[in-house]
């Protein structure tokens, strides 16, 4: 027999022992496959799902080659590791270090060859159930299933180099294992060693990163960029030393620690908490990648389900007075909108500047007429005024809460005109950042003597604003397109805005939301999935590698009379603080970061998805509560064999 002939006999007369790491490949390959289907499939040219481009798939399908990489890497180191205790003695026969690097290189390469097929072959059995989901969820008129060669080749090339890296990367670094130690037993030697420093640091570092996002605000926000710094390292140090000194307290109450079968367990978690602390680390970060995910695709999505009410215009035109292109781009816009039979309406408004004596700060102020010529295109109520009177305009649903029942008075100091703002209107009428926050409307009679302008020195005293209301306004979302190129220029080229008009088309901006929507619940899916597959199987192989070993443990015990019940008990006990831990410290990390995110969203967008958060989260909670009992199950059944 070859040596070649040796390392295949020895994967396929052996399979069981490599099904783990199998499965990890095989789901690797599977999902960046569904990717690669996705990302070149032909109807993307007409825009099938927006105006996403072929960079970002690039993008992200490196983004998934990346963490795939990573996840197959530690899920061989991890493999490697089970099998010791076969290379020691392989050793100790007169094999050379040089061979069982050749053997493990074969193995690992006819692994990964079997698992690249497989997956391929799967995923595109499964492809046309995964594009009717992503046409659903998105949408979509139409996505076929299609053949075409460069998914496959893509697929097969990344993953048989990435193998091929890897085995010779593992190969390089590890140690050549040594026969007498591997057959002592495991856990000869408990002393487990830990920094008092470290372990307060743990504390600390997450305190003050857990502080920092519960303060995040806009003003906040340079502070907040901290947080992932003091999470990461208030993490690591919570596994290296803090976990210990939490163990050592409660060793130290003796009522607790004696009670009947729990110090087996602890001193089982102390050990193997040392053991895997590092594990336990990669798998906290990756699951918080999870959750973040899930966070960011729901914020995505509950401002794509609000976009329409937070921006009730179709297009808006903002210029200066005196700015000369107004009469040509007002006139195109309208014609643009006649050629494709839109039916709009559009207002008008001169909005005059002024400074308010209650605040010194400045106040932009409406004339009551054109804000109800406005208003009866909307529909909505329309404001009457008396001259005096004065109401605000919200900028966000929050501000519609804090001004209600508030009453200023205050003058316009400019032309001396008292006025008493004791109303806001109750629904948003422009959308947020066309106007600022101190935004006021006021009668007619008051409007009229407005006669002298902000006396700011640089500031513009008047501005026009056209407010175009268009009830099909996703539809016009090409109307406008060369003021839209012009004003995407200017934030290209220079660094301060110099155009002396701004112009928005929300159906423009909307359907690129929408795209990057679409692109980001592609990845964010299929990120969740490789994250969620990679913590769980981190924490399947630390227990796969010491089966055997907890199993002597066990039937030691049960020469000692523990019943079955017993070692459920204890086996429960074992396994539930390593698989809810670092999941379980996940959520509280992005618990806390949503908190600083929330802020953010409601702060700039007036965004609120708590209740999509909270449902992502149950749903987390629910697969890992399965997960952990398809691993209880399967544990318990190899304690008994």
């Amino acid at each position: 027999m070859t040596f070649q002939q040796f390392a295949y006999h020895n994967v396929f007369r052996n399979f069981r022992n490599y099904a783990a790491f199998f499965m990890a490949s095989f789901f690797s390959v599977f999902v960046f496959f569904l990717f690669s289907m996705l990302m070149f499939h032909p109807e993307i040219e007409n825009g099938f799902i927006g105006d996403i481009s072929f960079t970002g798939m690039v993008m992200a399908e490196v983004v998934l080659v990346a963490f795939s990489c990573f996840f197959i890497f530690y899920s061989l180191k991890a493999f490697l590791e089970v099998r010791s205790k076969e290379f020691a003695i392989l050793l100790h026969l007169g094999m050379e270090m040089k061979q069982l690097g050749k053997l493990i290189f074969i193995e690992t390469m006819t692994i990964g060859f079997l698992s690249s097929v497989s997956g391929i072959l799967f995923g595109f059995a499964f492809s046309k159930f995964f594009f009717l989901i992503i046409r659903e969820l998105l949408g979509l008129e139409k996505l076929p299933l299609y053949l075409s060669w460069p998914p496959f080749i893509l697929t097969f090339a990344v993953f048989m180099g990435a193998f091929a890296v890897i085995s010779l990367v593992s190969v390089k670094y590890t140690e050549p294992p040594k026969l007498g130690v591997l057959l002592r037993t495991r856990y000869g030697d408990q002393r487990v060693t830990y920094s008092k420093k470290g372990a307060i640091w743990g504390v600390l570092l997450l305190a003050i990163g857990y502080g920092l996002a519960l303060m995040t605000t806009r003003m906040t926000l340079m502070f907040s960029m901290w947080i992932p710094i003091f999470i990461t390292f208030g993490t690591y140090y919570f596994f290296s030393d803090t976990i210990f000194l939490i163990l050592d307290l409660m060793k130290s109450r003796k009522k607790f620690y004696w009670y009947k079968a729990r110090m087996l367990s602890i001193a089982q978690q102390y050990v193997m908490m040392r053991q895997s602390a590092r594990m336990f680390f990669v798998v906290t970060m990756v699951s918080m990648l999870a959750f973040l995910c899930v966070v960011s695709l729901a914020a995505m999505s509950s401002y794509t389900a609000q976009y329409d009410r937070l921006n009730p215009l179709g297009i808006v035109y903002k210029g200066h007075v005196d700015n000369p292109y107004e009469h040509e781009h007002i006139n195109r816009l309208m014609s643009e909108l006649e050629d494709g039979e839109f039916s709009y309406h559009m207002t008008r408004f001169q909005v005059v500047k002024q400074t308010s004596a209650a605040t010194s700060n400045e106040v932009e102020v409406f004339r009551e007429t054109d804000i109800n010529r406005m208003l009866f295109s909307y529909g909505l109520s329309l404001v009457h005024l008396d001259e005096g009177e004065a109401m605000f305009i919200p900028s966000t649903e929050d501000s519609i809460q804090k001004l209600e029942g508030l009453v200023v008075d205050t003058v316009l100091i400019e032309n001396d005109i008292a006025i008493t703002i004791n109303q806001v209107y109750p629904a948003i009428i422009f959308p947020v950042g066309i106007i600022s926050q101190n935004a006021i409307i006021i009668s007619d009679e008051d409007y009229q003597s407005l006669r002298r302008p902000l006396q700011d020195n640089g500031e513009v005293p008047y501005y026009h604003l056209f407010a175009f209301d268009i009830p099909n306004w996703l539809e016009a979302k090409n109307i406008g397109l060369s003021i839209q190129q012009l004003v995407s220029q200017e934030y290209i080229i220079n660094t301060e805005y110099s155009l002396p008009f701004y112009f928005e088309n929300n159906g423009s901006n909307y359907s690129y939301i929408l795209a990057m929507y679409a692109l980001f619940t592609v990845i964010g899916v299929l990120a969740v999935i490789v994250f969620l597959l990679a913590a769980g199987s981190f924490i399947y192989f630390k227990f796969y590698a010491n089966m055997e070993t907890e199993r002597q443990q066990f039937i030691a015990l049960r020469r000692m009379g523990l019943t079955e019940g017993e070692m459920k008990r204890i086996i429960t006990r074992h396994l539930a603080p390593q698989f809810f831990l670092p999941w379980g410290l996940a959520l509280v990390h992005s618990i806390f970061v949503f908190i600083a995110l929330q802020t953010l969203l409601k702060d700039v967008m007036n965004l609120i998805i708590i209740n999509e958060t909270i449902i992502a989260f149950c749903v987390f909670l629910v697969i890992q509560i399965i997960y952990f009992g398809l691993i209880r199950w399967r544990y318990i059944a190899h304690m008994k064999e």
